[in-house]
């Protein structure tokens, strides 16, 4: 297990020195990124990267400017300097005639930590005044040096490093908290136990079931049985390759449904945080088909299937949300349902009228969905040439998906076949 250290040098190397002993019973490795301001915090997230278990923050200024900037993508704890830091600097404060803690300004801590801190030494809070949100370093600093210039305050005690260098240099007497070894090491311990749940969370099994709607059987329609092999065949290819780049398994269950098999760490990564289902764009783009999709976790493969069947079917009747945990509740919701329905695919494009001309014909003959350009041609009144141009188009648009050629012994190019997406026109009469 990885721990980064992130912090102003001096804080870093204390944490260091402690050792993976700090952490408790769990086994620790320690990586430092030190900073000269606060501000920096965001860059060494985004350096340490993935590697990480678990993030340790010297204070929570760091901890804030880094979730602020979102790129906390694995759990996160601060060293507190609220209670013993506080009370230290207070007896600090009390031991220095230039002090005077009863008149004083504090930044960042909540009021009501300074009010139990002062009531635990046994000192008034009728002259203290707290700024508890984290602003700039400017700002905060003008809210010290305001109170002091009209003499409300005496002294200001501040968690930025920044505030404390530039109220010092303007004379005002400043006190910058700084974290205990105590409280180091209690951080230092939850951070441990935040990384070692996060590693056993990232390997709770879960299992993605892929439906393809066009491999279904249908009574309206028959396909060729050599086509949707083909069909078949090129998409558990497809698939075989996604689960090898995330570390998965992939097998087909029957004629038009596969299983996925993976962590809930490589799903994470495969679908943006489960924001977006994954296969979906690449098969699209690839053989030109719909795929749905439903993502399941569980303690065993049968509980995870059985939540992933459970997610299709939501899917299928909501449009939203794709992903269920391990007790069967919501994941967070897939965004293409609201893209969907803000932005509709249009209906008159000329792949698309192209496309429900031929079904109309197909319907009439009761022809199979499988047409080359010769027969695309003969039902749509134009020549080869432009009934092939037109194919392409609807390959294009993702409403035609071309067939391997047949191999025959006759000389010339062999016949290009498409199978037509019929479907889309369905799916467009039925949400009208």
């Amino acid at each position: 297990m990885t721990i980064g250290v992130i912090g102003p040098h001096e804080v870093v190397e204390r944490v260091m020195l402690m050792g993976p002993g700090s952490t408790g019973p769990l086994n620790a490795r320690l990586i430092a990124a030190a900073y000269r301001d606060e501000q920096e915090a965001t860059d060494k997230v985004l350096r340490l990267g993935s590697a990480i278990d678990a993030y340790l923050f010297a204070s929570p200024v760091p901890y804030e400017f880094a979730r602020k900037a979102g790129v906390l993508t694995m759990p996160a704890t601060y060293v507190p300097l609220g209670g013993a830091s506080l009370h230290e600097a207070l007896l600090r404060a009390t031991l220095d005639e230039r002090f005077e803690p009863t008149r004083a300004s504090l930044d960042v801590l909540g009021r009501s930590d300074v009010v139990e801190a002062y009531s635990e030494v046994d000192l008034p809070v009728d002259g203290i005044h707290v700024h508890e949100e984290l602003t700039s370093t400017s700002q905060l600093t003008s809210f010290h040096e305001g109170l002091w210039r009209r003499k409300v305050t005496k002294m200001a005690i501040t968690c930025v490093r920044g505030v404390a260098e530039r109220l010092e240099a303007i004379g005002v007497p400043t006190m910058r908290l700084r974290p205990t070894n105590a409280g180091v090491r209690s951080a230092l311990q939850t951070a441990g136990l935040l990384g070692a749940h996060h590693r056993l969370e990232e390997a709770q099994l879960g299992v993605v079931i892929v439906d393809v709607p066009t491999l279904r059987d249908s009574t309206r329609r028959s396909t060729p049985r050599y086509w949707r092999d083909e069909l078949r065949l090129a998409l558990q290819r497809l698939l075989l390759q996604e689960a090898h780049r995330i570390n998965a398994t992939a097998h087909p269950v029957d004629d038009h449904t596969f299983m996925v098999t993976a962590t809930r760490g490589s799903l994470v990564s495969a679908t943006e945080g489960f924001r977006q289902p994954p296969f979906v764009e690449r098969i699209k783009a690839e053989l030109g088909i719909a795929i749905e999709v439903g993502i399941g976790m569980g303690r065993t493969t049968q509980d995870a299937e059985t939540h992933a069947r459970a997610a299709l079917s939501r899917a299928q009747a909501t449009r939203q949300s794709f992903a269920v945990d391990r007790e069967g509740r919501s994941l967070v919701p897939a965004q293409r349902a609201p893209q969907r329905q803000q932005t509709p695919e249009p209906l008159r494009t000329k792949g698309r009228e192209t496309l429900l001309r031929l079904s109309e014909k197909i319907a009439e003959e009761e022809g199979p969905l499988v047409v080359d350009a010769e027969n695309a041609g003969r039902m749509l009144g134009v020549t080869p040439r432009t009934a092939r141009r037109l194919l392409r188009t609807l390959v294009e648009e993702g409403l035609a998906w071309p067939l391997p050629p047949n191999r025959t012994l006759q000389p010339g190019r062999p016949r290009q076949l498409y199978r037509l997406i019929v479907e889309k026109i369905d799916k467009d009469k039925a949400s009208r």
